[in-house]
């Protein structure tokens, strides 16, 4: 059985230290056998990835975006558990997609953070999920998403 970290390794993703929060908020939470992990915004050690889907971007940039918030979102849980081997599975994501009025693949453009989910964790990766609209987000990015993960205790 290969593990996630054995996946991100194959996938070449190295993770990025973890995001700062620019707010008062905490980058996780752990209760019980249960990870809350805070949104997580479309930005690479580089720099962030920021955009309207439908107006100055397009469904693949939007895509690209949405995992990289998974990158994000993973680094955090490996912040959180230390082996990513203790994600038992990925509950729900939370999407949010900077958006013009009349842009409606919204699903599509967070299946860029699901398909990155199910990639390094397997069938514990499918999970429940929300994508929505928003005229802005955070910091100007393009995307952002937040995660519930059970672990093993």
């Amino acid at each position: 059985m290969t593990t996630p970290e054995a996946r991100l390794d194959a996938l070449g993703i190295e993770l990025p230290a973890p995001m700062v929060p620019v707010a008062n908020y905490v980058p996780y939470v752990i209760t019980g056998n249960m990870l809350f992990v805070s949104g997580q915004v479309s930005a690479t050690p580089n720099g962030r990835i920021t955009g309207r889907l439908g107006e100055d971007m397009e469904l693949s940039a939007g895509q690209h975006a949405a995992r990289q918030c998974g990158i994000n979102l993973i680094a955090q849980c490996k912040a959180a558990v230390g082996d990513l081997s203790r994600i038992k599975r990925v509950v729900k994501l939370g999407g949010f997609v900077n958006a013009a009025g009349d842009f409606t693949d919204i699903p599509q453009v967070i299946n860029g953070c699901s398909d990155l989910m199910v990639e390094v964790f397997g069938d514990a990766g499918k999970h429940a999920r929300s994508a929505v609209a928003c005229p802005v987000l955070p910091l100007g990015v393009a995307v952002e998403v937040d995660g519930v993960f059970e672990i093993e205790g």
